[in-house]
């Protein structure tokens, strides 16, 4: 039970009203996040904290983030969507 309403938490702090991201972090964390490891889930919940002016940059490569956890994360994120 306890999953399942952290889940929904972080499906609630993953719709951000952009839809630029909206598109990118809702499905990695339906298809994605579940069969992560405690690491990438602490990291993807650590970047759900950040703004989204921040996180837009970062997943447009305009930014990397200066968190090196952070950059895994968004890296795992775009090459999903862009693989090589």
């Amino acid at each position: 039970m306890d999953r399942d309403v952290e889940f929904k938490r972080l499906y609630w702090h993953s719709r951000r009203g952009m839809l630029e991201l909206d598109v990118l972090l809702i499905p990695f964390l339906e298809e994605v996040y579940p069969g992560l490891p405690p690491a990438d889930k602490a990291r993807y919940q650590k970047l759900i904290d950040c703004e989204d002016t921040q996180i837009y940059q970062w997943f447009m490569q305009r930014e990397r983030p200066e968190d090196p956890d952070l950059q895994v994360i968004v890296d795992m994120i775009l090459d999903r969507v862009q693989p090589d």
